[in-house]
């Protein structure tokens, strides 16, 4: 007997409770994309309290596809993404299980410096819980007071202290999830030498809720720096900038935690829609700018003088054209607010194509270069605003229309054009369309034109066998077959 959508809806009431079930009304918080690119239509949006019943609602879901209901599930966190991971289409036919209810902290083991968090438990608060203890909880992104810790595992975020404690995929210790077919896979160990077999952590972090529902995670957790230094410096090129990260690394070793770059015009459009932000030092004294960020497990002193240290370095291989150095947390916070509001300028400036690239850090010059020369042949009058975190490679190298045109027909019209440009250049480079954002259903094609066939073929393999109805998130990821 075919299951009608009444009915899944009167089962998934029963499973949360009938004000956690939503049909109808506005959801435009859970359909539409943080980006406003795309809004979808759901046939449901549903709010589980507990991994019990997050597997329930699988359960339901898996049987009314299999009696002929054309049923699927959007798992979603904060739905901060950037790729339309995490938005349901517009056929009506989706379920968004939203996991923002299940935010807790369940546990901090102190001497296993590691912590359990529900999947919905907002980033932030996280790093608050493990502040509250003395211990850092260093994933960071500009997101960090909406986004959580599933939807980062998911789409394995990067961040701003990659450079020193890695992706979200290397501060995970062990993860709860929903299997496509409501089993409920009890991993979170809080080990860190684990060799029974295969490592399905690393095999779900990252995959986009295709493969399961994260509802828990394990976490590292490392003790607090003794200090904290941050310094704003000018360099005349991207050539200098990767030159002071090698002399950077050289002095400081591990306490460099943080390494950004920005080129002069993304700090302009910072200017010009936050003038209050006040720059450290004056846009026109570099072509580009660093955001260095020191940590020291010893002493503030010790930090300021191996800075220092650096700094007369950089000034004496004229690698620097200018410097400031913050003198309190506050200036620190000044600087890094700088860094994170130059997306929501570009958003103030109008809508625009984001790409979330990366390539070896020693070919970032060149690829600028060769990028903006394609993009430009392409699309004519096209600006650039490129930066990002140039320690471990990634760059946001975004496009704004043309002074003058408008933002939306530009992103309707020339999105391929200049995905193309840049992307070829990226592969040139042996580089990644996709860094830190993930696939989502906007860069499925992308994946299909640039992974390897025998890696998709692959992928499509594990797809298969872990969720056969594909009922979990199918229009993200993975291209369809035939692409």
């Amino acid at each position: 007997m075919t299951t009608t959508a009444d009915t899944l809806l009167s089962q998934l009431q029963a499973i949360v409770g009938a004000e956690h079930a939503r049909q109808g009304g506005d959801l435009s918080a859970w359909e539409q994309d943080w980006r406003q690119l795309a809004k979808g239509r759901a046939l449901a949006v549903v709010s589980p309290a507990n991994t019990e019943q997050v597997a329930a609602i699988v359960q339901a879901c898996a049987a009314a596809k299999k009696a002929g209901l054309g049923v699927s599930i959007v798992p979603q966190g904060g739905n901060t993404g950037l790729v339309l991971g995490s938005t349901p289409d517009d056929s009506g036919m989706q379920v968004v299980l939203s996991l923002r209810r299940m935010n807790s902290v369940r546990a901090i083991d102190r001497h296993n410096l590691s912590i359990t968090v529900d999947a919905g438990c907002i980033l932030q608060n996280v790093q608050e819980a493990a502040a509250a203890q003395g211990l850092l909880f260093p994933l960071s992104l500009a997101a960090e007071g909406s986004c959580v810790i599933g939807g980062n595992l998911a789409a394995n975020a990067g961040g701003t202290q990659v450079v020193r404690y890695g992706n979200t995929r290397e501060l995970c210790l062990g993860l709860e999830v929903v299997t496509a077919d409501g089993q409920i896979w009890h991993g979170l160990s809080g080990l860190r030498k684990n060799n029974t077999g295969y490592d399905l952590r690393h095999l779900m972090i990252g995959s986009e809720g295709t493969l399961g529902i994260i509802t828990a995670a394990t976490m590292k957790l490392y003790p607090q720096p003794a200090a904290v230094c941050c310094a704003w410096l000018a360099v005349d090129s991207l050539q200098s900038a990767v030159a002071l990260l090698a002399l950077a690394q050289q002095h400081l070793h591990s306490g460099l935690t943080g390494f950004e770059t920005m080129e002069s015009d993304a700090l302009r459009l910072v200017e010009k829609h936050m003038p209050h932000m006040r720059m450290p030092i004056d846009v026109a004294a570099g072509q580009a700018f660093v955001l260095l960020e020191y940590s020291d497990d010893e002493s503030e002193d010790r930090a300021r003088a191996r800075l220092e240290g650096l700094l007369e370095a950089a000034f004496e291989a004229e690698l620097l054209t200018d410097g400031a150095v913050a003198q309190n947390l506050d200036q620190a916070q000044r600087m890094w607010d700088i860094r994170e509001h130059i997306t929501l300028a570009q958003a103030a400036e109008g809508l625009h194509l984001k790409h979330d690239i990366s390539v070896p850090t020693s070919s970032i010059p060149a690829f600028v270069q060769r990028a903006k020369e394609a993009l430009q042949q392409a699309l004519p009058g096209a600006r650039v605003i490129n930066f990002g975190h140039l320690g471990d490679g990634n760059l946001h190298f975004n496009v704004q229309a043309p002074e003058g045109a408008d933002p939306r027909q530009f992103v309707d019209t020339c999105q391929h054009q200049a995905e193309a440009a840049i992307y070829d250049c990226v592969a040139a480079f042996d580089g990644s369309f996709s860094a830190e954002h993930g696939v989502g259903r906007l860069k499925r094609h992308d994946l299909a034109r640039y992974k390897d066939p025998v890696a998709l073929g692959m992928m499509r393999a594990i797809k298969t066998a872990l969720d056969p109805l594909n009922l979990l998130n199918p229009h993200a990821l993975l291209p369809d077959a035939a692409a």
